[in-house]
């Protein structure tokens, strides 16, 4: 295995050797548990609870948000991360996380650790550009724009699920029941939920669904064209990740050439093995062919076994 390959296995253990989905479900329950901290100060801190609740909402929750207006968006760039990792509620987290443990096994069995985060980090940006160009492009939703606001895990999920389903569409889940249900079907049954229920309630989330959805889909065909978009995050992790590691081999320098071709002693003492046969042998092919035939290894052999009296 590469160095690197080995390093990024070993950075992401957590319970179990290089496995990014652990990583991510236990960054989603960290950000939860902090976040539902702060929430219960806020509660006992003041007597007026709802005025308590929406506080924390304006002066905690509404900087880790993603806004659809596009003048709050631009002061809180960084929301496009963070919105990905940030739940509002017990039930709304726990969907996300089975979802994404469900998918995500399966996705991360069949493909490795090196494209669960890809994936899932382009589902939800494409579910942020979704929302921002619907919410302000859109009649049905332009109203909204001021006050609408996304987060969760959804839209990379939903990419997830996709790709998951493109790699093994005939994968079968719940065998016990007539044999299984194929995985493309599950899929496609999430996929159209999502569309019928957009006039319905939670049109942006529905919307960044299906932007996760489509994106999944483009990933892995492209990642079968010989396209591969998880290359350059892989290899940003891995350069952020070994900044200051000492392990790491430093730039530009060949350890092969280092440690063989420009080192001043010899990789290997050759150490001559004298035995009573081998010095017969030699005798022999001296009486012949003579001294002369003698090879210069033989000829260093015969002279280290008279000196040793052998």
């Amino acid at each position: 295995m590469a160095y690197y390959d080995k390093e990024y296995r070993r950075r992401l253990s957590l319970g179990q050797s290089g496995n990014t989905l652990v990583l991510l479900i236990a960054i989603n329950l960290i950000v939860f548990v902090i976040l539902a901290f702060v929430k219960v100060i806020y509660f006992l801190r003041y007597e007026d609870h709802q005025a308590a609740l929406s506080l924390f909402d304006k002066n905690v929750l509404s900087w880790l948000t993603l806004p659809v207006d596009t003048g709050k968006l631009l002061n809180r760039p960084w929301t496009i991360i963070t919105h990905m990792f940030v739940h509002d509620g017990v039930w709304h987290l726990l969907g996300n996380m089975l979802w994404l443990w469900f998918f995500g096994y399966i996705f991360q069995d069949l493909t490795g650790n090196r494209k669960l985060f890809p994936v899932f980090f382009y589902g939800a940006i494409a579910g942020v550009i979704s929302l921002v160009l619907s919410f302000n492009l859109l009649p049905g939703l332009k109203e909204q724009v001021h006050v609408a606001t996304a987060l969760g895990a959804s839209a990379g999920i939903m990419a997830i699920a996709v790709a998951t389903t493109m790699v093994a569409p005939s994968y079968r889940i719940f065998p016990m029941l007539f044999g299984g249900i194929p995985l493309w079907v599950l899929t496609s049954l999430y996929v159209i939920i999502d569309l019928a229920t957009i006039p319905y309630n939670n049109s942006g989330g529905h919307i960044a669904h299906l932007a996760g959805a489509f994106t999944g889909f483009l990933f892995m065909f492209f990642y079968r064209k010989g396209y591969d978009w998880s290359d350059w995050i892989n290899n940003f992790f891995d350069w952020v990740n070994n900044l200051f590691n000492p392990d790491k081999p430093k730039r530009g320098i060949n350890i092969k050439k280092e440690l063989f071709y420009k080192s001043s002693s010899a990789p290997y003492k050759k150490t001559l093995n004298i035995t009573q046969q081998r010095i017969d042998d030699i005798l022999d092919k001296i009486n012949q062919k003579g001294y002369q035939f003698l090879t210069e290894e033989e000829k260093e052999l015969l002279k280290k076994a008279s000196q040793e009296d052998i």
